[in-house]
């Protein structure tokens, strides 16, 4: 809005030039998206409440989470809508790659919500089945994947950290590539949601290393001095990571422990396909691995918990996914979370350092 409406005028008040900069227009979705969260946050907690939805904790979890059940969930719900607002206010809407980000964003979304409220509804933890979720994401994904394929956005080139230049083209083959990635990381952040706070700060860390990216390589200049690839318009994703994180941060003040609300599938089903794609769109595909190294091992952990018990009977965490393992293994809840956001800050800071070693 700032954008298509006030910067126009700097012809004639030089003023209004400043919305022409991604970084002042991330400043004020940011600040925007923080307070509509925290408002719009204490209104969904009072509603969801009052209606009595609230989560339904699995039984073969640690007993301790027993206590929490009841806790209003869907939080994810003022997670997304504080975003939008604020980047319908700092948004610049002629960016292709910022409606891809939206599409895919708003179709998990919508997933998530079936789920969480078939879960409420029937007061049990299934929701949709897990074929039905994985072929609506996939099927997202690929769509996505092929609009910016096809419309030249994205290239089928393989990307990967210390080296500027693509190590391959994957051809075909790329589209189940970036699928999985985008399917991948949309699931592992709905598996590291689990303890009060534990997922959004990653979520956060994450989002700030991609408007990182983002902003360089959509800056004609600074992505060949930094040899990143350039690829016009993706500045416009740095608004739109600032927004949600500024949603995020309104989020924490009710999700901290102990935590008011949950994000609940709507949230991190949407969000985890938003760090997915971004890291496609920005050709950080590998680099995911790093900077979103939390949501790895908590998927890892799931994999390997499951794949031992099926081959050997034998299980190799006291509780997958990783966090409950802790958990058993005497930390507080607390500390668990807490150790996880200052694994996922580390991680976050060294995908950055990498720019300057290509």
């Amino acid at each position: 809005m700032l954008y298509h409406l006030l910067y126009p005028l700097s012809a004639d008040i030089q003023f209004f030039n400043i919305f022409r900069y991604i970084t002042t227009r991330s400043f004020i979705a940011f600040l925007i998206a923080v307070m509509a969260a925290l408002y719009l946050g204490k209104k969904f907690i009072n509603y969801m409440r009052r209606r009595q939805f609230g989560q339904e904790i699995r039984q073969e979890g640690p007993q301790s989470h027993l206590a929490k059940s009841g806790t209003p969930t869907m939080g994810g719900i003022f997670i997304i809508g504080s975003g939008l607002i604020a980047l319908l206010v700092g948004g610049n809407f002629y960016s292709r790659p910022l409606w891809a980000v939206i599409f895919l964003l708003l179709s998990y979304f919508i997933l998530g919500f079936v789920d969480d409220y078939l879960k409420i509804l029937k007061k049990n933890s299934d929701g949709i089945s897990a074929r039905g979720k994985l072929a609506w994401q996939f099927l997202s994904a690929f769509l996505v994947v092929f609009y910016l394929v096809k419309t030249g956005i994205l290239t089928t080139e393989l990307y990967v950290p210390f080296v500027k230049d693509p190590i391959l083209n994957l051809g075909l083959f790329y589209y189940l590539f970036a699928s999985i990635v985008i399917v991948g990381s949309s699931n592992a952040v709905n598996l590291t949601d689990g303890l009060d706070g534990l997922a959004i700060v990653p979520i956060m860390t994450s989002l700030a290393t991609l408007a990182i990216f983002c902003y360089i390589s959509g800056h004609i200049e600074l992505s060949q001095y930094l040899l990143l690839p350039y690829i016009p318009q993706l500045g416009e994703l740095t608004v739109f990571s600032l927004a949600i994180m500024g949603a995020g941060i309104g989020f924490l003040w009710y999700n901290a422990y102990p935590a008011q609300v949950f994000m609940g599938d709507v949230g991190a089903l949407s969000l985890g396909g938003l760090i997915g794609l971004m890291s496609v769109l920005s050709r950080n595909e590998i680099l995911s691995i790093v900077f979103g190294g939390i949501f790895v091992m908590e998927a890892l952990s799931v994999i390997l918990q499951v794949a031992s018990y099926k081959t050997r009977k034998k299980r190799i965490f006291r509780m997958a996914p990783l966090h409950h393992h802790f958990e058993l293994g005497g930390w507080a809840e607390p500390k668990v979370i807490v150790r996880f956001w200052i694994v996922s800050l580390l991680l976050a800071i060294i995908s950055v350092a990498t720019i300057k070693l290509r």
